[in-house]
């Protein structure tokens, strides 16, 4: 009833407002006329609708790689999937959150330059979620609501490595990865943009929902993985590449739909605002923005695999729509749905030609997180240039350079490290077996697997 009456007074109130976009680093202040009771109370749902969204893409991930790992490893690629989540909201809460937003606690680097590290220690969340200044204003949005928002993206970077690495790593060392770079790794660069950091502060590096900060992010840490661990076996014998059908096209193809909706959190979201008129046509437009790139990838996807294969390739138009929500993630608010829809496009025939691409080098990925996170991320970033008159090539380069150089290398030594104490791979019995009876001992459908 109070959210009731005060809707009409929040409603008036916000035409008389200014139209400003905002993207993750940024958002009213507190303190400010825009610190309203109705403001704050758009602000915050705004944020928790956003979050269990992209929460929801944790089950799109799962779908999307049961469907395409083989029947024998299902059950554990379900299992990697909740467990990668559920370790994620524990050391996001733990160490991540502060490291990444250290705006208020000490630093390494200066108010000039932005910081490079922000401070180890347990994220504080006030008991009721609402905390006000010396002015007795609200902040511009629930500190609980902004927590559960930003560990989502936290996760959805832990789910791109997953679905790579399927078929042939043991669980304990891929949880254990999950550990350092939901607690560590995706932290310490993501405040580097959103937490105010050197690549903002420094090179006006833009990426408003993360093709760079979570996307290229989860990537690079596959590509690492994938590098060190190796092909599965039988992939690539005698020159030639070994197709291993999905065991469930239709969980695939549920997954990619599921992921599909989460986006409109994910990127809409990013906003941080919906307490003025403004804000709402913001996030409105990137709604549709978001759509019609999903869609340009996966036409492009479609009519190019019909050209080069001479059939239409199912899970390259799935991977092909993933695509063009990454390339369109950098930046959502900007384009025309005519310029999306390209953006979008164009993603969608990065995926055709890099899946063999890796194939030939001999880079096995499983489920096409690579093409799909990495390499369309890229794309996305620097496709910011095209659209927003804010954004360098030199700034957006440069920037996806330095987080790829580090998320890459750290990701290597830790992948390096577990596989000399504790080992990375199954034997190839337990390989041939399937993982969820060898590691597990459970199968997921096991009327049918022989």
């Amino acid at each position: 009833m109070q959210l009731k009456k005060l809707l009409p007074l929040g409603v008036a109130a916000a035409t008389m407002l200014p139209m400003v976009a905002f993207g993750q680093d940024e958002g009213p202040v507190a303190g400010t006329d825009a610190a309203s009771d109705s403001i704050f109370i758009f602000n915050s749902l705004l944020f928790l609708i956003g979050g269990f969204l992209v929460m929801w893409m944790a089950a799109g991930f799962s779908m999307l790689e049961a469907g395409l790992v083989r029947s024998k490893n299902v059950t554990m690629q379900l299992t990697k999937n909740i467990a990668l989540f559920s370790i994620a909201a524990i050391m996001y809460y733990l160490i991540g959150y502060n490291l990444m937003y250290p705006l208020g606690s000490w630093s390494i680097g200066t108010d000039e330059t932005g910081g490079y590290l922000g401070a180890f220690g347990v994220a504080v969340l006030e008991a009721v979620g609402v905390g006000r200044d010396a002015a007795d204003d609200y902040g511009y949005a629930s500190t609980g609501s902004d927590f559960f928002f930003q560990l989502m993206f936290c996760a959805t970077t832990a789910s791109i490595v997953s679905g790579t690495l399927a078929e042939r790593i043991k669980l304990w060392p891929f949880l254990i990865f999950t550990v350092i770079l939901t607690g560590f790794i995706y932290p310490i660069q993501a405040s580097w943009k959103w937490g105010g950091g050197f690549l903002d502060s420094q090179f006006g590096f833009l990426d408003f929902a993360g093709s760079t900060v979570v996307h290229s992010v989860g990537g690079w840490a596959a590509l690492a993985g994938a590098l060190i661990l190796g092909p599965r076996l039988g992939k690539y014998v005698d020159g030639k590449v070994t197709a291993f059908p999905g065991s469930n096209l239709t969980l695939a193809t549920l997954g990619t739909f599921i992921l599909w909706l989460g986006w409109f959190g994910f990127n809409g979201g990013s906003q941080l605002a919906m307490g003025t008129v403004g804000d709402v046509a913001d996030v409105s437009r990137i709604f549709s923005n978001t759509n019609t790139a999903a869609a340009g990838g996966a036409i492009a996807a479609l009519i190019l695999t019909q050209i080069v294969y001479k059939k239409v390739d199912l899970t390259m138009v799935l991977n092909g729509a993933l695509a063009g929500l990454v390339s369109i993630t950098a930046e959502p608010l900007t384009p025309s749905l005519g310029a999306a829809t390209i953006i979008g496009a164009v993603g969608g025939v990065i995926v055709v030609f890099a899946v063999p691409m890796l194939d030939k080098m001999k880079i096995d990925d499983v489920v096409g997180a690579i093409p799909v996170h990495l390499l369309a991320g890229i794309w996305g970033t620097i496709a910011v240039v095209f659209t927003n008159s804010d954004a360098t090539f030199g700034g957006q380069i440069i920037s996806i350079i330095i987080v790829g150089i580090f998320v890459f290398v750290v990701s290597a030594i830790i992948w390096f490290i577990l596989k000399a104490v504790m080992g990375l791979r199954v034997s190839e019995e337990d390989e041939m077996m399937g993982l969820d009876k060898a590691e597990l001992g459970m199968e997921a459908y096991p009327e049918f697997v022989s």
